[in-house]
């Protein structure tokens, strides 16, 4: 004998047909998306390595920019090292550096390593604009977040290059 609770119309028709709740084909059918929006909306991936992707180049491009200029030896750029007093072999190790970073944040296996790189190239001009040049450390330190970020997206990948490294 069959026992139908009337206080559930659902119920009462499964009890009916003999089929268990959840399982009828109406509810199988409302699992799947009516529309692309629907599964369009369940991939944040994409959007988020485009918006990485969009970072990595605007910073590469600033980075390897100044580090070319630092290494035609810019006017400003010469004055600037002089003031670090520090001589001008470090202008040309910097400016190798950033045009190194530069061009490794357009690599996709060496962005992550590239922007690692950068953070601490970075890192050195923020404690070097604060108290070496006494000047606003805010646009370096702009540019580290940035690298920060670029970093912390891509770590997976620089995990996977540093195993393959270590392996060797």
């Amino acid at each position: 004998m069959v026992e139908i609770n009337s206080d559930n119309p659902a119920h009462s028709a499964n009890a009916i047909t003999g089929t268990r709740p959840g399982h009828d084909k109406e509810s199988r059918m409302s699992t799947i998306p009516k529309n692309n929006s629907e599964t369009v909306a369940h991939t944040p991936g994409r959007a988020s390595s485009i918006g990485v992707w969009i970072l990595q180049v605007v910073l590469a491009a600033i980075i390897a920019g100044g580090g070319i200029s630092k290494l035609a030896g810019d006017p400003a750029m010469v004055d600037m090292f002089a003031d670090i007093g520090a001589g001008q072999w470090l202008r040309y190790l910097v400016g190798a550096l950033e045009v190194a970073g530069g061009v490794g944040l357009l690599i996709p296996a060496l962005a992550g390593l590239a922007s690692l790189g950068l953070a601490a190239l970075l890192t050195g001009a923020v404690i070097t604009d604060q108290f070496v040049l006494e000047q606003s450390p805010w646009l370096p330190l702009a540019f580290l977040v940035v690298a920060a970020v670029i970093a912390r997206a891509r770590w997976s990948r620089t995990e996977a290059v540093v195993g393959t490294l270590l392996r060797r």
